[in-house]
Parts: C-alpha cells; sequence; structure tokens
C-alpha cells in the first residue's frame, strides 16, 4: 500500500461523527482546526479521541478563572498558613469519605499525611460527596516514582491547567497568542505507547492543541514529525526531557514562542541546549497529575517559584513535622485546583526547601522525579513509561525496575506478589527486545523509587 492510500486510510479513520459530543461549542473554525490537524498530509496516526467537553457557561468561567490567577496573590509564607486553610480543612473533613472517616483533628499540624498509595488503594474515598458524578473524568497516570493511579478530574478542572500555564509564562513575558485558525499548543511524548489526540481550545478562541507521539513508529515517514511541526506551527510546544531530547535530533525549523518542560526534572545543560536551538524560554515546571503544575524555575529567584495561590505547601521530615526555612524535606500539599480531588497534607515524594522571593514562596534544591530510559537488547533505547505499559495489567502494588552497568535489568517485587513475577518477566523481557530480566524480592517499604539506572545514558542529559 503506496504512501497516497495509507494517508486516505488514516484519513478516513481519523473523520469523527462524535465531535459534537467532546466539543460542545465547536464552531465551523474549530471544526476546521480539527480537520486540518487529523488531516494534514504529514500527520501522524491519532490513536485516540478526546475533546474539551466544555459547555458554553463553563468556558466563560474558565476566562474568568484565567483572569483571576494571572492577578492574584500569595496569602501564606513558610511557617504562617493562609486564612482559607482552617476552612478548607473543615469542608474536606466534611466532604471527603476518607478523611470523614479519620474523624476531626483540632490542630493542622496534627493531621495525618497521606500519600500516593492512599490514592491508588481506594480513589472514590478522596472525592467530595458534592461533586456531581455525571461528567466526572477520569485518567489513568504513569511516572517514575509510587503507584499508577486513576485520577477524578472534570472538564474544567482540565481547562484551568492553562491559567497556571499562562501564569508561568507570563513571568518570562510570554502572553499567548494564538486565536481560531492557528495552533496554541503542541504537547509531545516520546513512547512505544502514547496517548495520542487532536482538541481545541474554546477560551483562545479554538486554537489548535494536540498531543503527537514522537515515536517513528506513529508516523508514515519518519521526517514527517519536523514537517507536521513546520506545518502547524505551535505557538507553544510542552514535553519532559525525553520527548524534547528528540525534537532536538529532529531540528525542526519552526521557532515556538516558548518550550515547557512537565512532569519531569529538566537538566540544565539540555535547557541551555534548547533554549540555543529554538531562541526562546524554556521553562521547567514542576507539575504532577495529581496537583498540576506547582511551580516554575527561576533562575534569578533561585529556585522554583510556586504558581498556585490555593495551594498551602509544607516541607515534613520523616515523621510529619514541618521543617524551618531552608531545610529540606518531603514536599507535601495542602489545597489545589482540582475540585474532585482536594489535597490535605498530600506527600508528594518529591524533595525540596521552601524558601521567599519577595512575596513569592518558592522551593529550592527541589529534587524531583527524573526521567529515565532503558537499553534493550537490540541496543534501542525505550522510555520508563513502556515498562509500566508492559506491566499495567498486572495487579501489582508496586514495583522496581533497575538496569545495571552491564545493562542487565532486575525486577524487584513485594513479596507477597512473586506469584505475579513470571508474567511480569516475560513481559518486561519481550519489550526490552528479549534482555533478560532478574527477579527480586522487594522488602516492605512504603514507597521506592520505581525506575533507576546505572547507565549515564539513561538520564536525560
Amino acid at each position: 500500500m503506496d504512501a497516497r492510500v495509507n494517508a486516505l486510510v488514516d484519513v478516513q479513520v481519523n473523520r469523527d461523527p462524535h465531535d459534537g459530543e467532546r466539543y460542545p461549542t465547536l464552531s465551523e473554525a474549530g471544526r476546521a482546526m480539527l480537520q486540518r490537524m487529523r488531516e494534514h498530509p504529514a500527520a501522524p496516526r491519532y490513536r485516540n479521541q478526546s475533546g474539551n467537553r466544555l459547555l458554553a457557561e463553563e468556558v466563560q468561567q474558565v476566562r474568568a478563572y484565567e483572569h483571576d490567577i494571572l492577578g492574584a496573590g500569595f496569602q501564606w509564607q513558610p511557617g504562617s498558613p493562609p486564612p482559607w486553610l482552617q476552612g478548607f480543612v473543615e469542608d474536606v473533613v466534611a466532604q471527603v469519605p476518607y478523611f470523614r472517616a479519620r474523624g476531626h483533628v483540632a490542630c493542622f499540624e496534627d493531621i495525618a499525611t497521606t500519600h500516593r498509595g492512599d490514592l491508588a488503594a481506594d480513589i472514590a474515598q478522596f472525592v467530595p460527596d458534592p461533586v456531581p458524578l455525571q461528567r466526572m473524568m477520569n485518567f489513568r497516570t504513569t511516572g517514575t516514582t509510587g503507584h499508577p493511579l486513576v485520577l477524578p478530574s472534570h472538564p474544567v478542572v482540565a481547562a484551568r491547567y492553562l491559567a497556571y500555564h499562562k501564569r508561568a509564562l507570563a513571568r518570562f513575558g510570554v502572553q499567548l497568542r494564538n486565536g481560531q485558525g492557528q495552533m496554541g499548543v503542541m504537547l509531545l511524548g516520546m513512547q512505544q505507547r502514547c496517548f495520542t489526540y487532536v482538541s481545541v481550545t474554546p477560551s483562545m478562541g479554538e486554537s489548535g492543541l494536540a498531543k503527537i507521539n514522537l515515536h517513528p513508529d506513529e508516523w508514515r515517514h519518519a521526517d514527517d514529525r519536523a514537517r507536521y511541526i513546520d506545518a502547524l506551527q505551535p505557538e507553544v510546544i510542552a514535553g519532559d526531557p525525553i520527548s524534547f531530547a528528540t525534537l532536538l535530533e529532529l531540528a525542526p525549523r519552526h521557532r515556538p514562542r516558548a518550550l515547557l518542560s512537565v512532569s519531569m526534572a529538566l537538566s540544565p545543560g539540555l535547557r541551555q541546549a534548547l533554549q540555543q536551538q529554538f531562541g526562546c524560554p524554556v521553562l521547567d515546571i514542576y507539575s504532577m497529575n495529581e496537583a498540576g503544575p506547582l511551580a516554575v524555575h527561576d533562575a534569578i529567584a533561585g529556585g522554583h517559584v510556586l504558581l498556585q495561590p490555593g495551594m498551602y505547601v509544607e516541607v515534613l521530615d520523616d515523621h510529619g513535622n514541618a521543617l524551618p526555612t531552608g531545610e529540606v524535606g518531603e514536599i507535601t500539599l495542602t489545597g489545589g485546583f482540582n475540585f474532585c480531588l482536594p489535597l490535605l497534607r498530600y506527600r508528594t515524594g518529591d524533595r525540596g526547601a521552601l524558601a521567599m522571593h519577595g512575596r513569592l514562596p518558592m522551593i529550592v534544591d527541589l529534587q524531583g522525579r527524573r526521567p529515565v530510559r532503558y537499553r534493550t537488547h537490540s541496543g534501542r533505547w525505550i522510555n520508563n513509561i513502556d515498562l509500566t505499559h508492559a506491566l499495567a495489567a498486572l495487579p501489582l502494588s508496586r514495583f522496581r525496575v533497575h538496569q545495571h552497568h552491564d545493562a542487565a535489568v532486575s525486577l524487584y517485587l513485594p513479596l507477597a506478589e512473586m506469584a505475579h513475577a513470571q508474567p511480569a518477566q516475560a513481559a518486561l523481557q519481550l519489550t526490552l527486545d528479549g534482555l533478560p530480566v532478574q527477579v527480586v524480592p522487594m522488602h516492605a517499604e512504603d514507597k521506592v523509587l520505581q525506575y533507576t539506572t546505572d547507565l549515564d545514558e539513561g538520564l536525560a542529559a
């Protein structure tokens, strides 16, 4: 089958009669934008369908929310909680089954902390009673630490992310302009399997939004990856260090107004290489699925300046005690903009210290999650998320994968789950092109660093 027939087949698959359900306010201009993203001759094979699902009144709410967030100040500093904290805690204890079952605690500092494992055990217990279930969205997360999660969200919550990205961009003098008929944001992945889709952003004049996978198997021709980026000309490109390293190799001609690195720690070396090649600000955003965009790195400030005025951040020691300004401990969150998942003393697993930059609190010495690549038996490099997908079908509460200096791989499983050792071993070996995998019993750590490597090339530059 030649390329022209392949293109026709892909166009027919991507033409979706249900766009009206996924985009309730879709105009003809928005429909044309979707068609352009799906049907461009260099377009990838989009594997999934998604949409903003925002009702007309919610689009106005999102615009008002963005305006408020861009001008909002912080009402707290380290050791001095915000005035809204007590009311927030009372609402959470009254409305969230998990915290209601634990009962009221008079002193905030005495509230027992929660962590990723608590969410993974029964996420429904963390959804407030008043949240209507009819329009709730659930999405599965993968990452470099802890347990895979299914997290509750809502179309309005998903749309609120843009407000915090705009706040981060404004700090570096970038104000988004692209609207109708233009490409707003392109999200990059670099995985064997990746959720890919097109959408439009109503609050930005239905500008285009596309999540693409830079893995060459997702394209008719490997050169189409750069061609597609050059043709769509996104105003902002977002990704993680692994996908950005691939973007450097592809060397598209298009110059976005900013690059946003999210989800994983961005090294100074990779940031500098991206800035030199694309000639635009490269924002290192500290973000996680449980809480959204939390902070953006500012070299002048000397740390990651916080982005969410409605999130109170503590730094705790191993016993749950708050540490003073400047001392490194576990970053712990209370608050947030996801009304489907209010956080109450949630331990992130990341480490850092609190400090102030003027009136803005920030995190210094952030030790976040790093992306990890694994070398397969054939010499290819694959993303750690591909290993998550390989093990996703197995009921594992936790696991750890480590690649040694000689490229040998060890899979660590809890003693109680060693019955899954053989299928887990087989799944990883298949993903690693036949590389032998040794299964090792894991002792009862509460939380583990899930992906590690001894190979320098396995860590993003």
